[in-house]
């Protein structure tokens, strides 16, 4: 916000005060550092909760391989992984070797955290770009048709859907979709991302970047990238109709609230329609909420990619985590939410660096 100071009065009378503002000078830079600032504590205290829950139940051998060794195989192996030290020392190793890139070692299948994330982290991110869209498409649109019909049998009708969208368990619409469209219908693949046909082709290219869209498009080949779209169209979905609610229900409220402003009025005095009006005055004004609150929808479809990507098969960190979840494997999960929680920090900092820019009412 910017600062005023008051000029002094003139020489031979009492002049009027006045006001006469101040550069903000580097407000925006300040508002940028401090929100960059705060990704560290709070990736700090979302690791730091994990470790403390991971460890609440014993130590990750044990967890992972008491029912296959024997006791004295357990020792010799919590003591050549060091899990026999107190458990401070243990928690401040561990904040070190993540600040290091240094997520550990799987137990369950003994491969690098860090290769897991990469492996599986672009099934994850591809599916989270598709379901936005996905969002997107159906909130928004659907947002507006409630606000021009406010109060009328349409608009109820949309606002019993966005309640559906976001109460219905993500595990749940993903069984119904695939039985509808999968095995009713045969429209769509049941699960997987790809075809093994089209996966052979994709492993085929030189450095394949894990994403299939991008990967299918470097085939040249129309049926390899038809095949990836197929594969992602239930997931996606199941997954963007969560987040698609509540963008439903965002866009009514801001579309009715901006359409009782005194702008608006003005232009319905002219003889603006209301469609018009909608479309041309209110819509702007209603996403600048969507971009405020993509942050932590971002959270909301990773959790809810666990699911997803477990009910579909389709294997990214979601997928991942439930299998290591299964093997009580605490280092991969521990590497996996430690990677989630910088992705949806970096987000929110992201979302609030664009809201300041675009929103007059963010103060920094």
């Amino acid at each position: 916000m910017a600062s005023t100071v008051t000029a002094p009065p003139a020489s031979g009378g009492t002049a009027p005060t006045r006001r006469v503002p101040r550069s903000a000078g580097g407000g925006l830079g300040r508002y940028i550092l401090v929100r960059a600032l705060l990704i560290i504590p709070t990736v700090f205290i979302l690791v730091t909760l994990v470790f403390v829950a991971m460890r609440a139940t014993g130590d990750p051998i044990t967890a992972a391989l008491g029912d296959r060794l024997t006791a004295a195989q357990l020792q010799e192996r919590i003591h050549e992984a060091g899990y026999d030290r107190p458990i401070i020392v243990q928690y401040f190793e561990y904040v070190g070797q993540i600040f290091t890139g240094d997520f550990g070692t799987t137990i369950s299948d003994n491969r690098p955290v860090v290769q897991v994330l990469l492996t599986y982290g672009s099934a994850t991110l591809e599916l989270v770009f598709y379901s936005l869209i996905v969002a997107f498409i159906v909130g928004i649109p659907l947002g507006m048709v409630a606000a021009y019909f406010r109060d009328r049998g349409q608009d109820a009708a949309l606002r019993v859907f966005a309640i559906l969208c976001y109460a219905t368990p993500v595990f749940f619409a993903g069984m119904l979709l695939k039985l509808i469209f999968s095995v009713w219908l045969g429209w769509l693949p049941v699960a997987g991302r790809a075809s093994t046909r089209a996966e052979l082709q994709m492993q085929l290219l030189p450095d394949p970047s894990g994403l299939y869209t991008i990967d299918a498009i470097r085939t040249g080949n129309p049926a390899v990238l038809g095949d990836v779209l197929a594969h992602a169209v239930l997931p996606a979905i199941a997954l963007g109709l969560l987040t698609a609610g509540v963008f439903l229900r965002l866009v009514r409220t801001n579309v009715i609230g901006t359409l009782a402003t005194d702008y608006v009025d003005a232009a319905r005095s002219r003889g603006v329609s209301e469609y018009r009006l909608v479309r041309r005055h209110a819509y702007r004004p209603a996403l600048i909420p969507i971009i405020t609150v993509i942050g932590l929808q971002i959270a909301l479809l990773l959790g809810g990619a666990v699911l997803t990507e477990t009910t579909f098969e389709w294997k990214g960190l979601g997928f991942q985590l439930a299998e290591y979840l299964q093997a009580r494997d605490f280092i991969a999960v521990q590497g996996i939410v430690a990677l989630l929680a910088v992705i949806v920090a970096l987000t929110n900092f992201i979302v609030d660096v664009i809201a300041a820019l675009i929103d007059p009412r963010v103060r920094y």
